[in-house]
Parts: structure tokens; sequence; C-alpha cells
């Protein structure tokens, strides 16, 4: 089942269930598949790299949102903000642990014949690519760093 009619369903039962914390973000998330479906030069059905993307995009949204309330200790929206990446991340593909992470960095290198510092833009080009959804972007430039020293 595609992403866009799976969030439809749950829309639905959350809506049943009077869940507002869940709808909100499905809600959100539905608005952000539509702009993306229907910006110019769109195809109209996205593919599931893109769907990932705009899926990492909102949990990202919402973490620095979440960042912001607890630097000004707004526990309310703190909360709300944390509920939303809960349900959001729920469809994203399962996250790397650091060490699996470490891993699949060290099988990029390899293929890419990184192993000085200037080679990480030959790492993070593939790496970006390969694991999308799967790692946070500063983790995977963080990794790359410590293991090319």
């Amino acid at each position: 089942m595609a992403l866009k009619q799976q969030i439809d369903a749950d829309i639905k039962q959350a809506m049943l269930a009077k869940d507002q914390d869940k709808l909100r973000a499905l809600r959100a998330v539905k608005s952000m598949i539509l702009l993306e479906e229907t910006k110019e030069g769109a195809a109209g059905e996205l593919k599931p790299e893109d769907e990932t993307r705009i899926l990492t995009k909102a949990v990202k949204q919402r973490r620095d949102s979440a960042e912001i309330y607890r630097a000004q200790n707004r526990a309310d929206l703190l909360a709300t903000e944390e509920a939303e990446i809960a349900v959001i991340e729920q469809y994203l593909p399962k996250q790397l642990s650091e060490a699996e992470l470490k891993e699949k960095l060290r099988e990029i290198m390899a293929r890419v014949g990184a192993s000085v510092p200037s080679d990480m833009g030959k790492v993070m080009g593939v790496a970006t690519k390969e694991l999308a959804g799967q790692a946070d972007g500063k983790a995977i430039s963080a990794m790359v760093k410590t293991l090319l020293q």
C-alpha cells in the first residue's frame, strides 16, 4: 500500500479514536505529500525515496521545534512535538544503530576507496543516497569524519 493511502486510512482511524496528536501529525504529512505531488514538474505519484524524504523532513522540522520549546521551557508545546515525532517515525524505515551505521559506512568507504579526510565528499555522496531515511545526515557526517581521521 502506498504511503498516501496508508496515511488516509490512519487518519480515519485517528478520527474515530479521537486521537488528536496522531490526527494532527498525519494531516501535516498528508499536506506535505499533496504539495509534493502537485508542485511544478512533479510526476504525480511519489517514489518511495520521495516519501522517505518527506517523512524525514517532517520529523526534522518537529525536532527543531522541540529544541526551541525545550530551550524556552514550554513543556506543553514540547509534548505536542514529541508526540507528532513518534507518530511520523512509525512510517519511516528502521533507524540504524551506531554500530550498524559504522559498518555500512566502512563498506561504502571500501567501495569508493576513501582513506583520507579529503575523501569525505565521495563518501557522503554515496552514503546519503544509500542510507536515506535510515540515519540522520548529521550522524552520517560525524561518523564519516571519525572514520576518515
